[in-house]
């Protein structure tokens, strides 16, 4: 809701600074974006009906706006100062949602303004999850999904049996990002203190840190282990479509 205080606030500013945020993490963001609606629109079409999942501030749906003009977008998301900014931007936009709601709580599809997706996305979120609720959430989108549509989930994924490979990515992305910083890029932690300073975002960031903590201790499974457990689930097909170094777009087919 668009109140006289939220009026004033250039949310577009606050949607760029995360995105700048979270690129500082991942250069590679916006090739993981480009493959995922190179996807959508390989099996859905130019409309399609799209679940933005653990939304944040809509960075899934302002793309796929921008490319899918047609496409419709239900965003769902437990963090109110992220979804403040989305609901902030997308302000007087009929064709996206956006749903409060905590994916741990079983009941959390009845929110939803569908009972059926013709894809579900979702970016660098569900390694919050432990594998317990992420194995209940698949369960749950092998039913949210059409036959014939996707769920994508583009995160980060890891190769135990590559130490040294993982080693030295690691440290040479750190390295990158060192000097990023130097240069003036915001980390995390950074971004979310000048959040907690702004006089709208405050009391929402307030609440956010209560919810979560400072980050959420969840699981980071295997490529393999994401693609055997969509396949339970009740997906026909499941296999990566994008990877870098230490992420992966999962792709799986209803």
């Amino acid at each position: 809701m668009v109140t006289e205080t939220t009026a004033g606030t250039d949310w577009r500013a606050w949607q760029d600074s995360w995105d700048r945020q979270q690129e500082w993490y991942m250069p590679d963001r916006e090739e993981r974006f480009r493959v995922m609606l190179d996807m959508v629109e390989a099996f859905t079409g130019p409309a399609p009906r799209v679940l933005d999942l653990a939304c944040g501030t809509g960075s899934i749906t302002k793309r796929l706006f921008d490319r899918f003009p047609d496409a419709v977008s239900t965003g769902v998301d437990l963090d109110p100062a992220l979804l403040a900014i989305a609901e902030g931007y997308f302000a007087g936009d009929e064709r996206v949602t956006f749903v409060r709601a905590d994916l741990k709580d079983p009941a959390w599809v009845e929110a939803l303004p569908y009972d059926s997706y013709d894809a579900v996305l979702t970016a660098t979120a569900l390694h919050w999850l432990r594998v317990e609720p992420l194995t209940a959430l698949y369960g749950q989108l092998g039913g949210l999904v059409r036959e014939g549509g996707v769920f994508m989930n583009a995160d980060h994924v890891r190769d135990e049996a590559t130490p040294r490979i993982n080693a030295a990515e690691r440290a040479h992305r750190h390295a990158v990002m060192d000097r990023a910083k130097v240069g003036g890029a915001l980390d995390w932690a950074a971004w979310w203190d000048l959040a907690a300073k702004d006089p709208v975002l405050a009391a929402p960031t307030a609440e956010r840190f209560a919810i979560y903590g400072e980050h959420a201790e969840g699981d980071t499974p295997s490529l393999d282990w994401h693609t055997r457990t969509l396949r339970e689930a009740g997906f026909a097909e499941a296999r990566a479509v994008w990877s870098s170094p230490c992420d992966a777009l999962v792709l799986a087919l209803k």
